[in-house]
């Protein structure tokens, strides 16, 4: 049991050491979300103000905490959909992989869970210090700090995750970028990127908690921000946990299809 966890600790460092080395992308991200920020800004406010001031529960202020947190999310959590595994899966490498005394399946996803948490630093950060200046607002309760970590914690593995399944689809398409960018379209809007969700039409909103999407941006955005009090918190967290056990389980069954395919074509 130790050795298998020192090993999965190692491969959460090289995940880390791997995105430490584009530190030029990393300059590149930050100056593309602060732009993207810039301009929701613009847009959001606008619509707030429009509104009479509040809208959906939202201020000025809470406005501000919902953007330039979903900006600092933006390089940790994965709404793109691509994954290492895919480009395994098209090249034959997954092969390798099966031989390995390791669950292809949690290495994949550990790695891609460091290289998030390093993102967390370069492009992270300068978000929180531009939206402070922008007006963000403070959360009422000091719970939500460790409430929110944990969110986030859960909200990166889960995409990973659900990207993931987009990578093992590889398995039984020739190509899947038509499946990657589907999920990039979906994933980012119900995600709550663009606008809150609680800003969505009623059907729209029930549609978005019926997939692990909110569960990515909206979940850690609205415990770190206050928006939610103890219970609701807990209720979220409870929420993103079943999410997770029910992607990673998904992911686990189309990874043993997958071999199992991989096997009878002859890989």
């Amino acid at each position: 049991m130790r050795a298998t966890a020192r090993v999965y600790w190692r491969l959460l460092r090289a995940g880390i050491r791997r995105q430490s080395a584009y530190r030029l992308a990393a300059f590149g991200g930050v100056a593309a979300n602060a732009t993207f920020g810039l301009l929701k800004v613009e847009v959001l406010f606008a619509t707030v103000r429009a509104a009479g001031g509040e809208l959906a529960g939202y201020d000025v202020g809470r406005m501000s905490t919902y953007i330039w947190l979903s900006q600092a999310l933006l390089g940790s959590v994965n709404l793109t959909g691509r994954t290492d595994i895919a480009e395994r899966i098209k090249d034959g490498r997954v092969a390798v992989d099966f031989l390995r005394p390791l669950d292809v399946q949690a290495a994949e996803i550990t790695t891609e869970v460091g290289r998030a948490l390093f993102a967390l630093i370069p492009r992270g950060i300068p978000m929180l210090v531009i939206g402070l200046f922008v007006g963000m607002a403070q959360p009422g309760s000091v719970a939500a700090y460790p409430l929110g970590a944990v969110s986030l914690l859960l909200a990166i593995v889960i995409s990973v995750a659900t990207a993931y399944l987009v990578g093992v689809a590889g398995f039984w398409l020739v190509e899947t970028h038509g499946v990657q960018v589907f999920y990039l379209v979906v994933s980012g809007f119900l995600a709550g990127l663009f606008v809150p969700i609680r800003l969505f039409p009623r059907w729209l909103w029930v549609a978005a908690q019926a997939t692990p999407f909110p569960s990515m941006l909206a979940y850690p955005i609205d415990i770190l921000a206050g928006r939610v009090g103890l219970a609701g918190a807990l209720t979220l967290l409870a929420a993103q946990l079943a999410w997770l056990a029910g992607v990673g389980g998904l992911g686990q069954a189309l990874t043993r299809a997958g071999r199992r395919h991989l096997e009878v074509q002859g890989g």
